[in-house]
């Protein structure tokens, strides 16, 4: 911030002049202390668990993560992702703290699994808390933290399509589009923030997303189906077969996932 400071002969009128832009400069530096404290919700890169797990749920087709579950096609010059999903209305897992906000999150996005210096990014978060239900849409340039879109309602059993497009590694815009209700909210990126996209990853994703750098407790979702899963490359369209599959694993395997043709379907075990 500039401040102008005009010289007045007069001792009173020169120190009003001043203390309005010290004011101005605590309000500023208590905002960026709230802010500083404020929970930061993120998407981080896909965290994969080791080998031994793999070994002990007898398989090695499984990819296993600590945070995402569903699909993600793997090559170079990924530009546009889209997917369509019913809100589900999350539970509490078992054992659950009626005290304790549990959270899952669905998104599609680009980047993330084997780039990892951005990922393009919009979805959906659902939560509950006892007996309570919320839910948010949102957007995010990881490493920058997921901004809330403020002006468009989500309820259970909705369909939401989400799409991310990248104008250029450095650009792009998020949409969320409310198919129930015929609202729809965009979020340009006309720089990137903090990070450019490598291009090499379209994914449908479920996560247990991170709030200030700790995973949040994860909720069980039931069923989430990505229709109409469709990735743009070089002009043309991809659905998410062949893709990778990965479910979590948080001491146990929290997650079910599969494909077709243009599906992908995440289930909570």
């Amino acid at each position: 911030m500039k401040f102008a400071v005009a010289i007045f002969s007069t001792t009173l009128l020169a120190t009003s002049i001043i203390a309005s832009p010290l004011a101005s400069q605590r309000e500023a530096d208590n905002e960026i202390q709230r802010s500083a404290q404020a929970p930061r919700r993120t998407t981080r890169p896909h965290n994969p668990v080791t080998s031994e797990v793999l070994y002990l749920n007898h398989t090695s087709q499984e990819t296993y993560s600590s945070n995402w579950a569903g699909a993600v096609l793997i090559g170079t010059g990924y530009t546009s992702v889209s997917g369509e999903i019913t809100v589900p209305i999350p539970h509490l897992p078992k054992g659950a703290n009626s005290y304790t906000n549990y959270c899952a999150s669905t998104w599609v996005g680009i980047d993330g699994d084997t780039c990892s210096t951005a990922i393009l990014q919009t979805g959906i978060d659902f939560c509950i808390q006892g007996g309570s239900t919320s839910y948010n849409a949102w957007y995010e340039w990881y490493p920058d933290y997921a901004h809330n879109f403020n002006n468009i309602q989500i309820s259970p059993g909705d369909m939401i399509k989400m799409t991310v497009d990248a104008t250029s590694k450095s650009s792009g815009y998020a949409t969320i589009e409310n198919l129930s209700t015929g609202v729809s909210v965009m979020h340009i990126f006309p720089y990137s923030l903090g990070g450019d996209l490598c291009e090499f990853n379209a994914e449908w994703i479920v996560e247990d997303f991170s709030i200030n750098n700790a995973l949040a407790p994860f909720a069980d979702f039931g069923t989430v189906v990505f229709s109409n899963a469709v990735a743009s490359r070089g002009g043309n369209s991809y659905g998410p077969l062949g893709a990778t599959i990965m479910d979590i694993y948080q001491d146990r395997v929290l997650t079910s996932s599969s494909v077709t043709r243009n599906t992908v379907t995440i289930s909570y075990t």
